[in-house]
């Protein structure tokens, strides 16, 4: 399918699936690559993440943990500026390589928030992995230590991403069309 309608907005393919898991195992090899033979608790923001996360992995190498997280700040297609967590962190990561699993990074508002969140928790590392990142939007002084693409301003759905709900399951990733 080369557009959809969504809530009256029309999108056109962006990325095709195959596009985006090529971005996924990159990011899994240099995540085995950094953490050979080190225990990683990953940490995936929901809701976005969950297709991303559930890729990832399955490349990943060695036994981890995983766990999850929600925090919202969008509301339609743009962003309140807080972060609401509606479901936190239920377990100690103290002494543990933490890696985030974002969707996307657009502001950075809500990785901030978390980010803040974990510093008084002690872990060893914490690094954020994101599949998709709009360097143009990006106004914070925190480091991605995985990014999966770079992308232009546009709002996107598909692949996890949404419009109010809408659009998560496509396995394309479609840019909004203005």
């Amino acid at each position: 399918m080369d557009k959809t309608i969504i809530k009256g907005r029309e999108f056109v393919k962006y990325l095709s699936s195959e596009q985006v898991i090529e971005s996924v195992k990159e990011l899994s090899n240099q995540i085995n690559d950094k953490y050979k033979d080190k225990e990683i608790y990953f940490l995936v923001v929901l809701n976005g993440a969950f297709m991303f996360a559930s890729d990832l992995f399955k490349h990943i190498k060695g036994n981890h943990k995983i766990s999850f997280i929600k925090i919202s700040s969008y509301h339609g297609m743009s962003s309140s500026g807080n972060a609401d967590v509606i479901i936190g962190l239920n377990e100690d990561i103290k002494d543990k390589n933490v890696i985030i699993i974002e969707d996307i990074i657009d502001t950075g508002n809500s990785m901030e928030h978390l980010l803040g969140m974990l510093k008084d928790k002690q872990a060893s590392s914490i690094e954020v992995c994101t599949l998709m990142f709009k360097p143009n939007c990006f106004k914070k002084d925190f480091e991605i230590g995985f990014i999966g693409r770079e992308i232009t301003d546009e709002f996107i759905i598909g692949y996890g991403f949404d419009y109010d709900g809408y659009g998560r399951n496509f396995p394309d990733i479609y840019q909004l069309k203005e």
